[in-house]
């Protein structure tokens, strides 16, 4: 078994990964609960979230021992603790999701009122923010152990920064299927499954090649998991706090597009080569 997941690292690591997740919010939920078709008591969401954040985490743990062994935990901690890098890059990973998104929406209120960020149409404005950069950094952390902990530096061997992205930013999106398919089954307007196609595998392909990229620039795992707490954080602090599924998929493939348009600017400019 150690021979056969060391020559077939990168599925057997999504395999886990995926079956850890998924596995524990059935077991949680059950498979209604998991399909979206009961609602899923509110007590039982902490416990959902910490399974799904689980899977990554400890699928790239138990990755590493097998396939690395002790060296692979010396350079996983050695990535993580990799913070002595150009500040360009730290004012790249935290500002190029909410920066976005403030554009993307104050550019939709021209359209409709209803866009208006999150953050500035509630009187709670400090929990908002505070329970969303909280949330950020636990996903940043947890998740980020395992897709670029030891996904990402494993698939980057075989096929470069951007067929690295999209494969990881794909499964990414999928990864996150139960937790929307509550969301998805409630509206009446979108055929759920152009919804769901949109929440999971609009935006995050693009971020996720520009996480790519960003890593392959400066080794730092660290940086990585900063940059996905931002987009988190920004996700749960920006968005209308009242928004139709419309709305939803509007300002959401309007960031896809944005993000892929920075994506090609890039590689332009690497004369189509990311990896540089």
């Amino acid at each position: 078994m150690r021979n056969f997941i060391k020559k077939y690292p990168i599925p057997i690591y999504f395999i886990i990964a995926f079956a850890i997740s998924w596995g524990g919010i059935l077991i949680v939920s059950g498979i209604d609960g998991f399909l979206g078709t009961t609602q899923v008591n509110e007590e039982l969401m902490p416990l959902i979230y910490l399974a799904t954040l689980l899977g990554p985490s400890l699928a790239g743990i138990i990755s590493t021992g097998i396939v690395n062994g002790k060296e692979g935990f010396r350079k996983l901690y050695s990535r993580l603790l990799s913070w002595q890098i150009d500040f360009k890059w730290y004012l790249i990973a935290l500002l190029i999701a909410p920066v976005l998104l403030i554009v993307i929406l104050f550019a939709l209120m021209s359209i409709s009122s209803s866009y208006l960020p999150g953050i500035f149409g509630t009187d709670d404005k400090a929990s908002l923010i505070i329970s969303g950069i909280a949330a950020g950094i636990m996903v940043g952390i947890f998740e980020e152990l395992g897709w670029t902990g030891f996904a990402v530096p494993q698939m980057s061997q075989r096929f470069g920064v951007l067929k690295t992205g999209l494969i990881t930013g794909l499964l990414w999106g999928l990864w996150h299927m139960p937790l929307f398919m509550g969301s998805v089954r409630s509206t009446e307007e979108i055929p759920p499954v152009i919804y769901l196609a949109v929440l999971l595998f609009s935006f995050l392909p693009a971020f996720r090649v520009l996480m790519v990229w960003i890593y392959n620039q400066t080794g730092s795992l660290l940086i990585i998991m900063l940059m996905h707490a931002s987009l988190t954080a920004s996700i749960l602090i920006l968005p209308p706090l009242e928004v139709t599924a419309k709305q939803v998929i509007t300002y959401d493939l309007i960031f896809a597009i944005s993000l892929w348009l920075i994506v090609a600017i890039i590689a332009i400019g690497k004369k189509g080569n990311l990896s540089k």
